[in-house]
């Protein structure tokens, strides 16, 4: 298969590479009103995390339309890593703000440009062994799906075997190229999913839709219950991606959150 082939041009991993970089523009400018706390940013610190994971995606997409799949793995890692700091500095946040400890000095010195977060390992532990996360985690680590993306990232990132090598060139023929595509759709839905799991079991207010505020803003008193209502395009997202790949995920979320996620 060449990369100029229709097989590959219109591969489904390009439609979704960009179902989820809008997903995360969209993300990125509704959380923006809800006020990170611990730290003594303005707006929410998340809002530049998601548009700068949008466009981690659309690199992604881009590299993989020129065929250099081993390129785009490498990338996929970058994509991952990020996910895993989110959800890190989210949680962090969360187990360490207190009236006492209004300003989180970790997470508040990494935003200031004083202060590395810990690697990924470290991170990644702190989140496996995490109470709070426990049911998600549950899900998350019942098989070794994570480990293997991982792997695979890392040989791609490192050339551990000399067909990632060949992956990065889209001038030789490899007739496993439709293959390898197929792989690393699956990849990008399992981080996706993993991130929107662990994001939205951990702020689930997160999800919620702009009518409750709007109405506020307009001195309206709002509908009964709206501060619970989702938004259209995360309600869609969960109908699309999250649910039909992992019900269970979906199911955990909806059994701890208020939200009215369907």
């Amino acid at each position: 298969m060449q990369v100029t082939e229709k097989a590959y041009t219109e591969h489904q991993i390009f439609a979704e590479l960009e179902q989820y970089a809008k997903f995360y523009q969209r993300l990125s400018m509704s959380v923006f009103s809800f006020a990170t706390m611990g730290t003594k940013a303005i707006g929410n610190i998340d809002t530049y995390v998601y548009s700068s994971m949008q466009g981690t995606v659309e690199s992604i997409k881009t590299i993989l339309l020129t065929g250099r799949i081993n390129d785009a793995y490498a990338l996929l890692r970058k994509y991952y890593d990020s996910a895993i700091i989110n959800v890190y500095s989210n949680l962090y946040l969360r187990d360490n703000f207190s009236l006492d400890n209004f300003i989180v000095e970790k997470i508040h010195n990494w935003l200031q440009g004083e202060e590395r977060l810990p690697e990924y390992r470290v991170m990644s532990q702190y989140i496996k062994t995490s109470k709070t996360l426990k049911p998600i985690n549950d899900l998350l680590n019942v098989d070794d799906r994570y480990r293997r993306l991982r792997d695979r990232c890392n040989d791609h990132t490192h050339y551990n075997f000399f067909r990632n090598v060949m992956l990065n060139d889209n001038e030789v023929y490899i007739k496993n190229r439709g293959k390898w595509l197929e792989r690393f759709a699956e990849d990008a839905r399992d981080i996706f999913v993993l991130h929107l799991g662990y994001i939205f079991f951990l702020n689930d207010h997160y999800m919620m839709s702009s009518d409750y505020l709007d109405a506020l803003d307009c001195s309206v008193e709002p509908e009964e219950n709206s501060q619970y209502w989702v938004a259209p395009f995360i309600q869609d997202i969960f109908n699309e991606v999250v649910t039909p790949r992992r019900p269970d995920i979906t199911a955990t979320i909806k059994a701890n959150s208020a939200m009215q996620l369907l």
